[in-house]
């Protein structure tokens, strides 16, 4: 734990775990790495983690929830009589991206999506669009 914790602060208190173990065995410790991370969660010692956190919810208590209009029943009859949607967030090398899509309850299977840099009301309807125009053209063949 001392060798641990010397290693840490000699690297300014920013490796973690796998850097710190490296460390180590150059320096000729056999020592595993499920063991340093062991000892270095009991010292209370973290690496520092790259990036900016972003805050994707922001809730408002005073704002009331949406009503459950299907009563957490997510079955269906028939093809496009209940879509559900969400959205999601993906962490990439240049950002994040948020995606949207709509999926139809009967046939399980995404119907509209759209991807976007930000998580504006905006692109989450577009992929409402996208499965309104699909759900359209579909009937339309069928006529």
């Amino acid at each position: 734990m001392p060798e641990i914790r010397r290693v840490w602060d000699e690297n300014k208190q920013v490796y973690g775990v796998r850097k710190v173990w490296k460390q180590l065995r150059r320096e000729g410790y056999r020592v595993a790495r499920c063991t340093v991370e062991r000892l270095m969660r009991r010292l209370g010692l973290r690496g520092v983690i790259r990036g900016r956190t972003v805050k994707t919810t922001v809730s408002d208590k005073a704002t009331p929830c949406p009503r459950d209009l299907v009563n957490r029943q997510f079955r269906a009859e028939r093809p496009n009589a209940l879509w559900v949607s969400d959205f999601t967030y993906v962490s990439t090398w240049h950002g994040f991206v948020y995606v949207a899509f709509v999926i139809d309850v009967f046939a399980r299977r995404i119907v509209g999506w759209k991807v976007s840099s930000s998580a504006r009301t905006d692109f989450v309807l577009d992929a409402l669009e996208q499965a309104l125009h699909c759900a359209g053209a579909a009937a339309a063949t069928k006529n």
